[in-house]
């Protein structure tokens, strides 16, 4: 039996929260005072959750319901006109509902769409036939994604040398030293987006006292344009599982939690059959790896939300409160879950881990590119002719990505990119010989970020595009606190009435004031970042203001 924290119940209101909605599809007054009622829990705590919570229904669901991405890969392939199109043609039917959500997280299948959180092949959307097909038969959930890609981090050639990693170093004796020693050797950085060393971070939860402690994946990837974690959930499940088990024998941990978003059921699927597997292996459970200690891993799934990603908001999430971001310090390093040393990687970090510590940092070196050291899951969306996630060496430019991904679309040139995601800078055409590096691109006025490149073609409406991100923001700000809040909502009103000709251009001269306010006072990275895209789109691209507001 694993030891527990005393705060027995957390994780539990959700998890019942979400069982109950799966069973009768919303959850209604009677159903949270009875929950109430069973868990001696304040009425107004559950009200608090459902409220906060965008995957809770308080009224009863429609037999179908057809959700299609409105975010900007899907937005730059024609989401808002087929979501019109979709709503004219089948609207007005009996036990249908189609709206239009924010990012799937499968920005490769531009315009993506689920029936029922099923998702569906984008050009359905266009066969109007084929959607009546699936709105009167919804497709049943498929079984664990199937692929066939040959990754160079994974060490190992076969099933059944998985996890030949950990059991060599606990038979050795020096797992410890090595996992640290090596990945601090390497400067791995975290792959999330915030790039903090993972090598310290790791002798920091290590070197903590206070017990117990806890490893924690975050795979709650929702940044528009951002899939590559889906991929490797799929595709490298031993190394998620491995990475995390290493890390809690390293720090001393004995539960990981897997944090994954409620769309990936297909992916969580697939880690749950390599969960199992692993178990029954001994590679989890009272004798993990033969280490004589115990260490196992369960899944979480999240009721939604953008604002889940960012650290502390999970941590509150695991906690069965709102997933609002704490203030920092204290870190979670030191005070995370039930205020217990908690360390915290997101999905690409625990894979990479696995292969630094299994080859060396010698090897790691060797895959990177000119002065860049090793590898890089990187997604490509927008306009590009086959989009997807590629694994390259850093260092490797941003032109030679899309080349990869089969080069523009259409043969229509390249006018802007974003090197990392819906967060980070746009940069112009000038910049795509960019290494793909967390300092080149700092120094080119960008971010790796998550590693999502969204390319645009010159025929594209920037002003549009930024805006619509900085909308994202706004619908994804948690509320909690005022600069985030209000001035997300200041920003999009100006930017929709400018577009509209309601408003000028020149107010637009305020938005740089603004978003340093929001950089310097904002809890958490959503406030700090939610003017990125329009403020870079207006310095390098400010000729793309509308011209009806100009005057």
């Amino acid at each position: 039996m694993l030891s527990r924290h005393p705060a027995k119940a957390a994780m539990e209101l959700l998890r019942e929260l979400m069982h109950r909605q799966e069973q009768t599809g919303f959850l209604d007054d009677d159903m949270l005072r009875a929950l109430s009622e069973e868990r001696r829990v304040p009425l107004y705590r559950l009200e608090g959750l459902v409220s906060f919570y965008p995957h809770f229904r308080r009224t009863p669901p429609p037999r179908v319901t057809l959700q299609v991405c409105r975010d900007i890969s899907c937005r730059m392939h024609g989401s808002p006109e087929r979501l019109a199109e979709l709503q004219a043609t089948f609207g007005e039917q009996s036990g249908v509902e189609i709206e239009d959500v924010s990012c799937l997280g499968r920005c490769d299948c531009a315009p993506a769409a689920s029936i029922n959180d099923v998702p569906i092949a984008p050009l359905t959307l266009t066969e109007l036939d084929a959607v009546r097909q699936l709105l009167a038969s919804p497709p049943a959930p498929p079984a664990s994604p199937q692929t066939g890609h040959n990754w160079r981090c994974d060490p190992y050639a076969t099933p059944g040398d998985q996890y030949g990693t950990a059991r060599a170093l606990v038979a050795a004796g020096n797992l410890r030293e090595v996992c640290i020693e090596r990945l601090k050797e390497s400067g791995l950085r975290g792959m999330g987006g915030a790039g903090f060393p993972t090598g310290v971070k790791w002798e920091i939860v290590a070197g903590e006292r206070a017990t117990p402690k806890y490893v924690i994946c975050n795979a709650d990837e929702c940044e528009p344009g951002t899939f590559k974690d889906r991929e490797i959930l799929a595709s490298l499940p031993h190394l998620i599982i491995e990475g995390m088990l290493l890390a809690g024998l390293t720090i001393g941990a004995e539960r990981g939690i897997v944090y994954i978003r409620h769309e990936y059921g297909r992916e969580r699927r697939a880690l749950e059959a390599a969960l199992e597997s692993a178990r029954q292996q001994g590679v989890l459970g009272g004798n993990a790896a033969g280490s004589g200690r115990p260490f196992d891993i369960e899944i979480f799934v999240s009721p939604g939300g953008y604002i889940l990603g960012e650290e502390t908001a999970l941590l509150e999430a695991l906690e069965d409160k709102r997933g609002e971001p704490r203030n920092k310090p204290p870190y979670p390093g030191q005070h995370g879950l039930w205020g217990q040393p908690t360390l915290i990687n997101n999905v690409e970090t625990f894979a990479l881990a696995v292969s630094i510590i299994h080859f060396g940092t010698d090897w790691w070196s060797e895959q990177g590119r000119d002065e860049a050291e090793g590898l890089k899951f990187v997604c490509v969306s927008g306009d590009v002719t086959e989009p997807g996630v590629f694994e390259i060496p850093l260092g490797t430019t941003v032109n030679e990505v899309i080349e990869m991904a089969g080069g523009m679309r259409d043969g229509i040139p390249l006018k802007a990119f974003l090197p990392g995601g819906a967060s980070t800078a746009f940069l112009p055409a000038a910049s795509a010989n960019t290494p793909l590096t967390f300092d080149a691109l700092r120094a080119a006025g960008s971010a790796l970020g998550t590693g999502a490149v969204i390319v645009l073609n010159e025929q594209r409406d920037l002003f549009d595009l930024a805006t619509s991100l900085v909308r994202f923001f706004r619908n994804e700000s948690c509320g909690k606190c005022v600069p985030c809040r209000l001035g997300s909502q200041t920003a999009v009103e100006l930017l929709d009435g400018v577009a509209d000709g309601q408003r000028r251009a020149s107010e637009l001269e305020i938005l740089p004031e603004l978003g340093e306010t929001l950089l310097q006072t904002s809890i958490c990275g959503l406030g700090q970042v939610a003017l990125t895209p329009i403020l870079s789109m207006l310095r390098h691209f400010p000729d793309e203001v509308p011209e009806q507001s100009a005057s």
